[in-house]
C-alpha cells in the first residue's frame, strides 16, 4: 500500500494496524484539558450557584468524577456531543452520603482529589476503581490527610484501594511535599477547606497549579506566595464559576511530537492550554531543536492559551531530569518517541513517578518501542534513549495505557514505507483523548 493512502486499519476492536505517513498537514483542536475539566466538576459541585463547562473533556476518567459527584446529590448535565456541562453546585457542605460504593474507574485523579475532599464530610464513603487504579499507591496522599485527623482505611496498610473514609472534623496542618504532585497538592487543599486552623504546603509545590487557579477565582481563602501555600476555612461559600477549558497539552504532544520528527510535517493545534506549570513537553522539544511557535496567545478564564505551529526538524538528544519532570511526566511517552529518532543520546532521570503510573511506563516505554528497533535502557528514575534507530514494524501491547497506546500509534506513522505496527488494546486511548484514532486520519 502506498504511503499517500490511509495509515490505520483497524483489525478488531481490540486491534488496529498502523503504517507510515508521506505527509503530516492540517489543523486540528485537541481536547479539552483532562485536569482542567476534573476540577471543573468537582470545585463546581461544591461551590453555590450553577457554573456552566465548555469544552469538557468527555473521557472516561473524567465522566467518573461526574458519576461520583451525581452519586452524592449533585445535578449535572452533560452534552457529550457539544462537550458541555451544567454543574448545580450544592455548596461546601451540600453532598450527601452515595448509597453505593464511588467507583472512579481508571482514574487517579478523580480518586485522590475525592479523598482529600471526603476526609471533611459528615458522612462515610468508599472509593473503588479498576484493576489498575486499585494497585496505585495511595499513601502519599492518606498519610498527610491522616495528619489533619482523616480517618481513612484501605488494602495493604491502607495504602491501596478500595478506600473507606469516614468523614471527620480536620485540623490544619504543616505540610512539606516530599514530591511535586498536583493531586496531593489539591487533595491536602480541598481537606483544608474542612479543616480548623491554617494549612500550609511548602517543599516540592512547584506542579501544575489549575487548583489554585481555580480555587481563588471561587473566592477560596487561599495565599499562594513562592514556595508556599496557606489555606484556611472560607467564612462564605464558595462561587459557581463557568469554565472554558483549554485544550489538553498532554493531548497537543503527540502531534508536537509526530509532526516534529517527521520528514515532511506542518500542524497547527488550535486552542491549547499553555499554562507554564505544564509546557515542560515545549522546553523539552525547543532544547531539542524543534521548530514550534506559540500563536494569538492569550488568556482565557485565567488560563494562558495559544495557538501552536509545529513543523518538521532535525532533533538532537537531550537531558530531561529536576523541576522540568513535574511539567511534562505525563508526556514522556510521547517524547521518547522523539528521542529514539534524535541524532545524540537522550537521557531522563528523575522520573520515577513513572513506575505508578497506569502501567510501570519505564518499562513498557523500554519494551515496546523495542519492538520497533530502538535502543533503550532503563534505570530506577528513568531511562536512556540511544540515538541512531531505524524503526520496523512490530507488534506491539498499550497495556490499556491510554498514553503509552497514542505514544506508539505516534511511533507508526513515522514506519518507513512496507512496513506495518499493530497495536493491541487501542481503544483505551478514549480514556483521555475521544477521537485520537479520527485526529490522526485527518492529518495525512
Amino acid at each position: 500500500m502506498s504511503r499517500n493512502q490511509a495509515v490505520l486499519e483497524p483489525i478488531d476492536q481490540h486491534r488496529i494496524k498502523i503504517r507510515g505517513a508521506a505527509r503530516l498537514r492540517g489543523e486540528l483542536t485537541v481536547p479539552g484539558d483532562k485536569s482542567i475539566s476534573h476540577r471543573s466538576v468537582i470545585f463546581n459541585a461544591v461551590a453555590s450557584g450553577e457554573a456552566f463547562i465548555t469544552n469538557f473533556l468527555p473521557g472516561e476518567d473524567c465522566l467518573s468524577s461526574i458519576e461520583c459527584m451525581r452519586a452524592m446529590g449533585v445535578e449535572i448535565e452533560l452534552d457529550e456531543t457539544a462537550r458541555t456541562v451544567r454543574v448545580k453546585g450544592k455548596g461546601i457542605r451540600g453532598l450527601s452520603e452515595s448509597a453505593e460504593a464511588l467507583n472512579a474507574g481508571n482514574s487517579g485523579t478523580t480518586t485522590r482529589l475525592l479523598t482529600g475532599l471526603l476526609a471533611g464530610q459528615s458522612f462515610y464513603s468508599v472509593i473503588t476503581g479498576d484493576s489498575s487504579l486499585r494497585s496505585r499507591p495511595m499513601a502519599r496522599v492518606i498519610n498527610p490527610l491522616k495528619q489533619m485527623g482523616a480517618q481513612i482505611w484501605g488494602r495493604k496498610g491502607d495504602t491501596l484501594a478500595p478506600l473507606s473514609i469516614k468523614g471527620t472534623t480536620l485540623k490544619g496542618i504543616n505540610y512539606s511535599l516530599p514530591v511535586a504532585s498536583a493531586q496531593l497538592k489539591s487533595a491536602i487543599l480541598l481537606a483544608a477547606l474542612y479543616a480548623e486552623g491554617e494549612t500550609h504546603l511548602s517543599g516540592l509545590i512547584d506542579s501544575r497549579d489549575h487548583t489554585e487557579r481555580m480555587l481563588k477565582a471561587m473566592g477560596a481563602p487561599l495565599q499562594v506566595s513562592t514556595g508556599e501555600l496557606v489555606m484556611k476555612s472560607p467564612a462564605a461559600e464558595l462561587t459557581a464559576q463557568n469554565v472554558s477549558v483549554p485544550g489538553d497539552i498532554s493531548s497537543a504532544a503527540f502531534w508536537l511530537v509526530a509532526a516534529s520528527v517527521h520528514p515532511d510535517a506542518d500542524l497547527t493545534l488550535r486552542n491549547v492550554g499553555v499554562n507554564p506549570t505544564r509546557t515542560g513537553i515545549l522546553d523539552a522539544l525547543d532544547e531539542m531543536g524543534a521548530n514550534i511557535t506559540l500563536l494569538n496567545e492569550r488568556e482565557v478564564a485565567g488560563e494562558p492559551v495559544a495557538d501552536i505551529r509545529v513543523i518538521s526538524a532535525e532533533l538532537r538528544g537531550t537531558n530531561v531530569s529536576g523541576n522540568l519532570i513535574p511539567r511534562l511526566v505525563d508526556e514522556i511517552p510521547a517524547l521518547a518517541v522523539a528521542a529514539i529518532l534524535a541524532r545524540s543520546n537522550t537521557r531522563i532521570s528523575d522520573a520515577a513517578e513513572l513506575r505508578v503510573k497506569e502501567t510501570d511506563r519505564i518499562a513498557t516505554i523500554c519494551s515496546e518501542l523495542a519492538q520497533l528497533g530502538a535502543n533503550l535502557e532503563a534505570h530506577p528514575d528513568g531511562m536512556t534513549i540511544k540515538a541512531g534507530a531505524k524503526l520496523r514494524g512490530a507488534t506491539v501491547q498499550s497495556y490499556g495505557d491510554h498514553r503509552m497506546a497514542m505514544s506508539l500509534a505516534i511511533a507508526g506513522l513515522l514506519l518507513p514505507e512496507g512496513e506495518e505496527l499493530e497495536i493491541a488494546d487501542y481503544r483505551c486511548a478514549d480514556v483521555s483523548y475521544p477521537g485520537f484514532w479520527d485526529d490522526l486520519r485527518k492529518i495525512n
